[in-house]
């Protein structure tokens, strides 16, 4: 009841295309590699377009940590400023892997809902559930808003009517990808029937998916979702990325139907879009090297996730690390926490 739709423009996607400019490691078959649960990102593609980057409303942000001066973008305005609200697509794939196998995301859920319209419902998009952290309250807002409010709440006690938001998902029509063998296979991962999709791949189909679509810009931000899937990339198991092509940022992400496992419901898609947040163009450094937020969370318990029930379902969203574990000053965030949920950390103790 939450989606809005509209017809998908799919070119066709040729084989010369499906390795546009993407530069990962090359994959070794996932048989041979144990199963590790990570993230990734994919380095930016092509010369950052001045003039398509400028469409989507970022700030820059900066600091000193050991005496070193650190620059960094971020999607919205500075919480000085005004609210940004972000429009946003989502296009499912439906994965068909050369044995037939089909994963798709309209697979219905134990709450009778499709994990497409779960993730529509989610709140990540959906602003029901009134965020208190510390003891202080965010507002009745959406997971990374309240999460990017709490990042700079002595600014934001300030100038309380500052939010960034995204806009009400535009869901596109569903795009099936008939995988070839030597790209995808079936696997059994955290006990859970998936299929395994290399991730270069994937990326040139999701860029080729992008340049069909005129009303995808780069003023929003496209997502790609999968259900039942991972990336591999030196085997399994990735749960989703986040990358940019000339100024065109994008996520993608995994939604695995299954309790208590890697990238369940919409966790992966908590941990991209934080990271888009905070660097969009794959171009931002800190002290601990790039500026991904969610990478030094995902091996807690839970895989970094905590439950948040809403609509009739619990989902599970994934702690993010806020300025102060980059090196930002504490007095940045609120009570100079280092993450949203308040974990206990030092500057870049888990990396980044």
């Amino acid at each position: 009841m939450f989606s809005k739709r509209s017809t998908l423009l799919v070119g066709t996607l040729l084989a010369s295309s499906l390795l546009l400019g993407a530069t990962v490691v090359q994959a070794k078959t996932a048989d041979t590699m144990k199963a590790v649960p990570r993230f990734t990102v994919l380095p930016a593609k092509g010369s950052l377009d001045v003039k398509q980057a400028a469409a989507l409303t970022t700030w820059k942000f900066t600091y000193k940590y050991n005496n070193i001066n650190y620059t960094d973008t971020f999607v919205g305005n500075a919480p000085s400023g005004k609210k940004v609200t972000t429009p946003v697509f989502i296009i499912p794939l439906k994965i068909v892997l050369s044995g037939g196998q089909t994963f798709t995301t309209s697979t219905i859920q134990p709450n009778g809902q499709s994990a497409l319209d779960d993730t529509v419902a989610s709140p990540l998009f959906q602003s029901t559930i009134s965020f208190k952290e510390g003891g202080t309250k965010l507002g009745k807002t959406q997971y990374i808003d309240a999460y990017m409010r709490e990042s700079f709440w002595p600014t934001v006690l300030n100038n309380p009517k500052w939010h960034d938001t995204f806009g009400q998902p535009t869901v596109l029509s569903e795009v099936t990808l008939n995988v070839p063998a030597q790209f995808g296979k079936i696997g059994t991962e955290f006990g859970v029937q998936v299929a395994l999709v290399d991730i270069n791949y994937l990326d040139g189909q999701v860029n080729s998916i992008i340049k069909a679509n005129p009303q995808i810009t780069a003023a929003s931000v496209p997502i790609f979702e999968l259900y039942n899937t991972y990336e591999t990339s030196g085997g399994c198991c990735i749960g989703g990325y986040h990358s940019s092509t000339s100024g065109q940022t994008y996520n993608v992400f995994d939604y695995v139907g299954a309790t208590g496992v890697f990238s369940q419901d919409v966790s992966a898609l908590s941990h991209e879009l934080a990271e888009w947040a905070f660097d969009p163009y794959i171009n931002n450094r800190s002290p601990c090297g790039i500026y991904e937020v969610g990478d030094p969370l995902e091996r807690e318990a839970n895989y970094g996730g905590y439950p948040y029930t809403t609509n009739g379902m619990t989902y599970n969203l994934q702690d993010e690390a806020q300025p102060p574990y980059f090196g930002a000053p504490p007095a940045t965030s609120l009570d100079g926490r280092f993450t949203f949920q308040g974990t206990k950390l030092s500057v870049c103790q888990n990396g980044a």
